[in-house]
């Protein structure tokens, strides 16, 4: 690689998707000029009680949002654009993505009412595009979804990669592979630095071929002597074409239940990613009509989720859909870190209705293979990509440990790669790298429709109710002598059962009392003081009887 003098400084950073699965948004800034890629979002983890969504904190990003050229886009998982519609809330910046990946971002925009406001511009993988002193390529890159790609952006201090999701499949379904020429042409021009998806670092060997799931689906699809339910991700189109072609050699019909599903199939139609014959598809109120044997549906749900498609029809909670005893269940996906209790569940209450349930990755079911590269494909990138550095993205720590493992076997000095969490930058000048300083980073929680208004405190809150409940005591005091009106009244939900501890509370009724005209005696009036000491005095209490710390909310009126 030609000596560089470049006089600016290359900085690269994660605001997620660095020791974490999900809420991928990468920064690449060359002094002045900086772009994004990918704006995801992740599930919430157990202790984050009532949280619906995460995603990464922008506050750098706003602070220096004359600097953001734009948003470059990998592909279309939820992982990379869930957040996005949030993010352009803050950062109207313009957003670049593949076909497939615009016609999904443009649903999630027209909901959030801000699709009028964006511009999207439509890239493949031959585009080419300048923004400040930064000249974007792309390559076309093998996943689980079509139109995915690797990002390369031309810095006056190096060429900086970044691969997106990707696997080596040979034998793709739609017979699109993935641009190896290119990736080629790239470490032969010189690389400065790759950033590389680590998801399967731990798995050994090569990711299967998602065409030999066509094959797995078609054999289920033989045997079935009902009707077929097949779980997997609403957004892995390549599955959904392949349970429609199945579908059509054993002369099925098919219907589509949840509602990001039928939004993506119907995507999918409009745009040609799904080839489906004319009446293929019915409506899931017409299916009851059809033969058992006769009926295929796609659902969402492969990952356990309480409120998904399978999950509510393996309950008998669903509105139009039950699974019945001799009906086959396909979970064609294998769980996301942190699902596996939700997916197990799910797969025993199916057990206990008496369906015949194929699940499991790889060898074991045949019906998944995972859209990431294991061990032998991320090695195949290296040597193709030739890197003079490198730094692991996308997963884990232990899989980015594994992943420059890997890296430092193939030949890329240990000094020269990078395990970074989020916020931790690495800096690049005259072709050096290092640690640079940390950016601050954090998660934004979506609950409901607040944003970010749910923090750390709150969450506190949440995990103390959800542990001891609660304890509410109100009181009314008179403002002219200082007496009390009326109450204490104890109030007590998730604590314990009112009608059997009666003795309990008739005798923390009887401390709240003689805490207050204590309180009262000595002319503390006001409010915050007579709630600390009602709080306190309870506290003790009840821990001393109970072992439990309940949330104690005083509420103290006067009249």
């Amino acid at each position: 690689m030609p000596k560089l003098m470049s006089k600016g400084t290359l900085r690269i950073f994660a605001l997620g998707g660095l020791g974490e699965i999900g809420k991928n948004m990468y920064v690449v800034q060359y002094d002045d000029d900086i772009v994004v890629i990918d704006a995801g979002l992740k599930f919430p983890e157990e202790e984050m009680l009532g949280i619906d969504l995460v995603i990464p904190d922008v506050s750098y990003l706003v602070e220096n949002k004359d600097k953001v050229k734009a948003i470059l886009l990998t592909h279309g998982h939820e992982d990379h654009i869930g957040g996005l519609s949030y993010v352009l809330k803050e950062l109207n910046v313009p957003v670049y993505g593949t076909k497939l990946t615009l016609g999904l971002v443009e649903n999630k925009l027209r909901e959030a009412n801000i699709l009028s406001d964006t511009k999207l511009n439509l890239i493949n993988n031959e585009s080419e595009i300048n923004l400040g002193s930064l000249r974007i390529t792309f390559f076309r890159v093998s996943h689980s979804i079509p139109d995915s790609v690797g990002i390369a952006i031309e810095t006056p201090e190096g060429l900086v990669v970044h691969t997106g999701d990707f696997k080596f499949d040979f034998t793709p379904v739609g017979n699109l592979s993935a641009d190896i020429h290119k990736m080629a042409e790239l470490g032969k021009k010189g690389v400065l630095v790759l950033l590389s998806d680590s998801t399967n670092a731990e798995r050994e060997g090569y990711a299967g071929s998602e065409s030999t799931v066509g094959n797995a689906l078609k054999e289920a699809f033989r045997e079935a002597k009902q009707r077929i339910i097949v779980a997997t991700f609403a957004s892995n189109i390549h599955r959904v074409q392949q349970v429609i072609d199945a579908a059509i050699e054993y002369d099925k019909k098919v219907a589509i239940v949840g509602r990001s599903m039928v939004n993506v199939v119907n995507i999918g139609i409009e745009l040609g990613y799904l080839q489906v014959p004319e009446g293929m598809i019915v409506d899931i109120d017409e299916i009851n009509k059809l033969p058992a044997e006769k009926v295929v549906v796609i659902s969402t749900g492969s990952q356990g989720e309480p409120m998904s498609a399978l999950t509510r029809m393996a309950r008998s909670t669903h509105r139009k859909l039950d699974i019945l005893p001799g009906d086959t269940v396909i979970i064609s996906a294998t769980p996301i870190p942190g699902n596996e209790k939700y997916v197990a569940r799910t797969v025993d209450q199916l057990f206990k209705i008496g369906a015949d349930v194929i699940y499991g990755p790889g060898s074991v079911s045949g019906v998944h293979v995972s859209g990431h590269g294991a061990q032998q494909d991320l090695k195949l990138m290296l040597n193709l990509i030739k890197p003079k550095y490198f730094i692991p993205i996308h997963g884990e720590y232990r899989m980015l440990r594994l992943h420059s493992d890997l890296a430092e076997a193939v030949g890329i000095p240990r000094e020269n790669i990078f395990i970074v969490e989020n916020g931790e930058t690495v800096e690049f000048n005259n072709g050096n790298g290092r640690y640079g300083p940390k950016v601050s980073i954090g998660n934004v929680l979506i609950d409901g429709l607040g944003v970010g208004d749910v923090g750390n405190i709150v969450l506190r809150d949440r995990k103390l109710m959800s542990q001891d409940g609660i304890l509410v005591v109100v009181v009314t005091l008179s403002k002219q002598n200082a007496a009390i009106l009326s109450g204490p009244d104890i109030i007590s939900r998730g604590f314990v059962y009112v009608r059997e501890s009666e003795e309990l509370l008739d005798e923390a009724n009887r401390l709240v009392t003689v805490t207050l005209q204590k309180l009262m005696v000595e002319n503390v009036s006001d409010w915050s003081s007579l709630k600390t000491g009602v709080r306190d005095v309870l506290g003790r209490y009840l821990y001393e009887q109970t072992r439990r710390r309940p949330m104690i909310l005083p509420i103290i009126m006067e009249v």
